[in-house]
């Protein structure tokens, strides 16, 4: 039996005949220290060395729990912060007269031809058309240019619509005036343009009969609102920038309701199928009585092209000036 040779020998050949033989102990074994380096423990500094390096602070621990005066975690994270009643942070776009909070609608990624500014349409299938209450309207029934609002049904703002023309038309020729109308989303751009013309809505004139143009960009026509000539009930063609028809609408025999919504229905353009409709919603008996200010709900399929979406809301203001617009006498 045989034993390693002692400390400092070499092994013999057959073990490290491929190695450079071992440095002595404590030459080779670690780099020199840098410039600047402490010591060892124990030792003093050296003369003619660098003076040491300030020692860096120490990294900051894990952040403390939610209290008094502390800002909330960001919204979307699970666990104990959510039961705290910290909401998410809803996303939405920043208007020039507003901030974060004014309740606009986030513009989600809108197909590649998509007029500029339909991209809210995409993901819509409901618009609430809400007009806003003119006091001086109220007041004095003198008739002033209406103003909407147009929401999605979370109830978000998705469009601004303020009715354009003259004094004279407005009083003059009542809710058969012609009109236009510009429709701007929450930076204040035009995104929609309608032209009403002056027309009659009698049966007793079917060659001049109502309509609505609607323009996105303005300038650029995408489609048409045409009243269909009708003895009862009333009916409209809705038809694209091409004049095909795409769909249709049909209101009731009568258009006036008590403490009830009035329904315009929406249908395929053979007629045969209900895809939608447009329902003047009851706003309470005050506002009914002494204001011509009114409420609306347009529904449609998802998957409807923006173009024939946007060309919905003009039959929705085209269908409130002609049955829900009242004179200044009071009568419709």
């Amino acid at each position: 039996m045989s034993y390693p040779p002692p400390q400092g020998t070499q092994y013999p050949n057959q073990y490290n005949a491929n190695y450079p033989p071992a440095p002595p102990q404590g030459v080779g074994q670690y780099p020199p220290a840098p410039p600047g380096a402490y010591p060892p423990p124990g030792y003093a500094q050296p003369p003619g060395y660098n003076q040491p390096q300030p020692v860096y602070n120490q990294p900051p621990g894990p952040y403390p729990p939610p209290g008094a005066g502390q800002y909330p975690p960001p919204g979307g994270f699970p666990g104990q912060y959510q039961t705290q009643g910290y909401a998410p942070v809803v996303d939405q776009p920043v208007s020039q007269g507003g901030g974060p909070n004014s309740g606009w609608m986030h513009m989600p990624q809108g197909p590649v031809n998509c007029p500029p500014g339909l991209e809210y349409l995409t993901m819509i299938d409901q618009l609430l058309v809400h007009q806003k209450v003119e006091l001086l309207e109220a007041l004095t029934g003198f008739e002033t240019n209406n103003k909407f609002t147009v929401k999605n049904s979370i109830g978000q703002k998705v469009y601004y619509a303020v009715e354009t023309n003259d004094c004279l038309t407005r009083n003059c020729c009542g809710p058969m005036r012609p009109f236009d109308m510009i429709i701007m989303d929450n930076f204040r751009n035009q995104v929609m343009h309608l032209h009403r013309p002056l027309a009659c809505d009698s049966c007793c004139f079917p060659c001049c009969l109502q309509s609505m143009e609607v323009s996105s960009p303005p300038g650029t026509v995408i489609g048409t609102v045409e009243q269909e000539w009708s003895i009862f009930c009333p009916t409209f063609a809705i038809k694209n920038a091409s004049g095909d028809t795409v769909l249709r609408v049909e209101g009731p025999f009568c258009t006036t309701s008590i403490c009830g919504d009035v329904e315009f229905k929406i249908t395929s353009s053979d007629g045969n199928t209900q895809v939608g409709k447009i329902s003047k919603m009851w706003s309470g008996l005050v506002r009914e009585m002494f204001t011509d200010t009114d409420f609306f709900g347009i529904t449609f399929p998802m998957d409807l092209d923006v173009r024939m979406k946007a060309v919905m809301m003009g039959a929705c203001f085209l269908i409130d000036a002609m049955f829900f617009e009242k004179t200044n006498n009071g009568n419709v």
